[in-house]
């Protein structure tokens, strides 16, 4: 398989002020396999350490942390010396919480040294006791294979050039075998054992199968990495938000997840789940201002999952459902539309993204984010409906001419708004560079929401 993290890892060895490495992400995102295949391709030889139930090197890490000491150690452990010429990687990282204090002597005394390391974030999280790196090392965040790395496993990479270069005309012709294609991958998913699977075998209820022991070594982790209260809470919010995402606002209640219950008694929870790369938070703000970070109201959210595929698995969504038409697209009122347009726009956009909407009528703009010192309002269509009312009014209201809309039509474009096929949502990363026209340019087209 080939992912996109991988050039990033390239630059990390190749910087000049290259500190230890802390891949982070969600269990089973493909982590473990990603550092060895870069170790394999990059350096001259690959040290690999897995710390889970590891007795020696808890007995080596529980002394003095200097890296020579800890190094020569490692060379014992694994019968071969670990040089600078070496990749070494400390897998489960989480289960000996004094290696991640040992990455700040690394960076401050071996530099010459790549090490890279990987773990349970929630595990990370909840080491008590631990003296984190702060500055001393550097974060990557790898999450599940993104609509373009999926299209280069089953062998549809041709389409990936028209996407990145945003070639309209092209994605039109093939507009058809590209919804199909992302439909499926709607269904399979971005877990990269899901992935191979379905690349082996087109064995639907395999997948499936993968993705419920996924979800159950999840629930597992829950109560492996926190206590038995915040463990239970993780698991009642994980449960309820395939139901949350079914309702029409989408946004996060806790009353759905029991009568009485309150945001704060499920704070350390939701904490946990965010901290772990398994949810995404995306919070409301009160008006497209910049820096949107300071209009967010901590206790209004969405929340989706890691993948989209696991949702499915979650909702209980069968293989019929994939190849009816667009039914998976209106799946639990458009959810199932937003939650890979969510993970699309983190994982492929790299955005940070939250949502608006009225507290006088239900008008809501699904996600907005910020970028080249601008606002741009997400709308997400689960049909070829062109007409956008909300998006807009929200337009005309902020005086925006950067509204995007992610639906199953067409490439087309306004003066205030562009309409982008679902399949291609990575094509939003260079129309985000683009010189805008002035916002006094609106057309008067943005009040009849054509």
């Amino acid at each position: 398989m080939q992912r996109a993290l991988m050039k990033d890892l390239s630059d990390w060895k190749n910087s000049t002020r290259r500190k230890p490495l802390i891949l982070r992400g969600a269990r089973q995102v493909g982590k473990t396999w990603l550092l060895k295949e870069f170790g394999r391709q990059e350096f001259s030889e690959l040290a690999y350490v897995n710390m889970e139930n590891n007795e020696p090197m808890q007995m080596l890490f529980a002394g003095s942390l200097e890296p020579p000491r800890l190094l020569d150690g490692i060379s014992e452990y694994l019968n071969k010396r670990v040089t600078p010429e070496t990749l070494l990687i400390l897998d489960e990282i989480q289960e000996i919480p004094r290696a991640l204090t040992a990455l700040k002597y690394f960076n401050e005394d071996a530099p010459d040294q790549a090490v890279a390391v990987a773990g349970s974030l929630l595990g990370m999280a909840s080491a008590s006791g631990i003296s984190f790196p702060v500055g001393k090392v550097t974060f990557l965040d790898l999450f599940p294979m993104t609509f373009k790395e999926y299209l280069v496993a089953v062998s549809e990479g041709r389409f990936v050039k028209m996407i990145d270069g945003g070639d309209f005309d092209m994605l039109k012709v093939f507009s058809e075998p590209l919804t199909d294609l992302m439909r499926r991958y709607l269904y399979v998913g971005g877990m990269p054992e899901a992935v191979d699977e379905y690349v082996h075998t087109k064995d639907l209820q395999n997948v499936r199968q993968i993705q419920n022991d996924i979800l159950a070594t999840y629930k597992n982790d829950f109560s492996k990495h926190s206590s038995g209260a915040t463990a239970n809470r993780c698991r009642e919010i994980w449960q309820t938000i395939p139901s949350q995402l079914a309702r029409d606002t989408k946004r996060f209640i806790f009353g759905v997840i029991k009568e009485g219950a309150r945001g704060s008694e499920y704070r350390a929870a939701l904490q946990c789940l965010e901290d772990c790369g398994l949810v995404h938070l995306v919070r409301r703000v009160s008006k497209a201002g910049i820096p949107l970070k300071a209009y967010e109201k901590e206790a209004m959210f969405k929340l989706f999952i890691v993948d989209v595929g696991l949702l499915g698995a979650m909702s209980g969504l069968d293989a019929s459902t994939l190849i009816e038409g667009d039914r998976l697209f209106q799946e639990f009122k458009g959810a199932y539309t937003e939650q890979f347009v969510c993970q699309e726009l983190i994982g492929e956009c790299g955005l940070t993204l939250n949502y608006w909407s009225s507290e006088s009528n239900p008008t809501e703009i699904d996600f907005l984010f910020q970028a080249e010192g601008k606002i741009y309002p997400v709308e997400v269509k689960a049909a070829e409906n062109l007409k956008s009312k909300s998006l807009a009014a929200f337009c005309k209201r902020y005086d925006l001419n950067t509204g995007i809309r992610l639906s199953l039509a067409d490439y087309r474009e306004e003066s205030w708004m562009r309409n982008i096929p679902l399949f291609s949502i990575a094509s939003i990363k260079p129309l985000v560079k683009e010189t805008e026209k002035p916002a006094t340019e609106l057309s008067s087209k943005i009040a009849s929401g054509k």
